[in-house]
């Protein structure tokens, strides 16, 4: 196709479920916009618990204090978008924005990664070395591996976002997804997309991968120490402490990894059964990690009991 026959596009069309009948939009947007207020609620109430209660001022929640940024930012990304498309039937996209909100996507989703990562290696450590648990888990390397989580996730997303911009993008503009992805976008260019689609794809896979190497390592580790206190109430209360942790891996790990297992098996989804799995492996986690660490932390449990008993009594609220 000559250059002259090309139609280049200026937005894209948010298309969200195709399978969708229109009477549902509605159901569908109040869906997602309570979902979205009850990530931002949840996570503000823990930040500020966090803020203002000295003993949670500790290296584990400093970890979990940046996933729960990164949750808020990720939805915040992603949610008003879909609703807006559904709600006020706003479907379009600038050019421009699109990237911007594919970038940020793939570069927080890394980020999740990366902290998910940590914050089984402060597990490890405080499991399997519980006597130089703070020497290694000083202020400064707590703040590199923190750092390392945000900047180490930037490089990625920045590459496909850099080679995927200059394409050629003619004639069709609807994406057939809820968000703008790598692979929603390049699959309208007008170009042999093989180019791109595969290093995106390395990036994906030594993302996910990669942390989740580390967490499986971390665990086995900690379950192999675990294993060896002779006490099974010892036993299970060094479970406990890991409990929160495990299962927000398994909520954001699971459904990827079983996306990404059976789509290079050749067992096909249909394509909204396939975007109601990806929407909920990417908004369930923010919503509900909030509600893990209050129910399943102990610490976090100690001090929502207080500030209730204290509510009850009318004693002026103080946190620890």
């Amino acid at each position: 196709m000559s250059l002259g026959n090309i139609s280049f596009v200026r937005d894209f069309v948010i298309v969200g479920f195709p399978g969708l009948q229109p009477h549902y939009y509605g159901l569908v947007s109040a869906l997602l916009f309570f979902v979205y207020v009850c990530t931002l609620v949840g996570n503000a109430v823990f930040f500020t618990l966090f803020v203002m209660t000295k003993n949670l001022q500790r290296p584990l929640y400093y970890f979990i204090i940046n996933l729960v940024v990164c949750d808020v930012l990720l939805s915040t990304t992603i949610l008003p978008k879909i609703i807006s498309r559904y709600w006020f039937q706003d479907e379009t996209i600038s050019f421009l924005g699109c990237f911007v909100q594919m970038f940020f996507v793939h570069y927080l989703g890394g980020v999740c990664s990366n902290v998910l990562a940590v914050m089984a290696i402060d597990r490890y450590a405080a499991i399997c070395y519980p006597l130089q648990y703070y020497s290694f888990m000083t202020n400064r390397n707590v703040l590199i591996l923190i750092l390392g989580s945000w900047v180490l996730s930037l490089v990625g997303p920045l590459m496909i976002v850099i080679r995927a911009y200059p394409l050629p993008y003619c004639a069709e503009n609807t994406i057939i997804h809820c968000y703008c992805d790598h692979v929603s976008i390049t699959t309208l260019a007008c170009t042999n997309r093989a180019l791109y689609s595969v290093p995106a794809l390395i990036y994906a896979l030594v993302v996910l991968i990669g942390s989740f190497a580390i967490i499986v390592f971390s665990y086995c580790s900690i379950f192999a120490a675990v294993m060896q206190i002779s006490s099974t109430r010892g036993r299970m209360k060094t479970f406990s402490t890991c409990s929160p942790q495990l299962i927000i891996i398994a909520l954001y790990f699971l459904p990827r990894c079983f996306i990404y297992l059976f789509g290079n098996i050749g067992i096909n989804f249909s394509t909204d059964l396939r975007l109601v799995i990806v929407m909920m492996y990417n908004l369930l986690p923010p919503m509900i990690n909030p509600l893990i660490y209050c129910l399943r932390t102990e610490e976090v449990k100690t001090i929502l009991r207080s500030l209730f008993q204290k509510k009850q009594t009318g004693i002026p609220l103080q946190l620890l």
